[in-house]
């Protein structure tokens, strides 16, 4: 059972990951050690699965976002990991999700500018068929981030 405090260190390293146990340990009062321990168990229990460093795309060459709605007439098991194992392999496609709805797939693409989406598309469609692929470019970034919120933690 997680308590107020868990919550609060989970938060903070969500915005913060490098943040020194002393100084979190101080936000949501504890000892540092007490704060480490609970860290720990925290990453053990899986709620944190691990910590990153998060990278501006801009300075990194993609800062054209794509999604990409993908439609497909072929429903099989057989179907799904050809496709699971085709985004895999690419790098620009950072994020992949299974929809209900009229869309089957979207996906989430960083790239540094259209023709280098356009290489994307026909790595995809050299790969496997699809009924059809959508795509949207988009304009701007009004909201983004990693953070999930822990008011509904049990």
């Amino acid at each position: 059972m997680l308590d107020q405090r868990d919550r609060r260190i989970v938060e903070y390293l969500q915005h913060d990951a490098d943040m020194p146990v002393t100084d979190l340990a101080d936000l949501v009062g504890l000892s540092a050690s007490a704060c480490w321990r609970r860290i720990k168990s925290l990453e053990e229990s899986g709620l944190i699965t691990r910590r990153v460093a998060l990278v501006d795309r801009r300075k990194a060459n993609v800062g054209m976002t794509v999604f990409v709605a993908v439609r497909t007439s072929r429903h099989s098991i057989e179907w799904l990991e050809s496709f699971r194992s085709a985004i895999a392999d690419i790098p620009e496609i950072v994020e992949a999700y299974r929809l209900t709805g009229d869309m089957d797939y979207l996906l989430r693409m960083v790239v540094p500018d259209v023709e280098v989406y356009d290489a994307v598309y026909k790595q995809l469609i050299a790969r496997l068929d699809f009924t059809d692929i959508s795509s949207f470019i988009g304009m701007e970034e009004l909201k983004y981030t990693t953070a999930v919120p822990m008011n509904y933690l049990i």
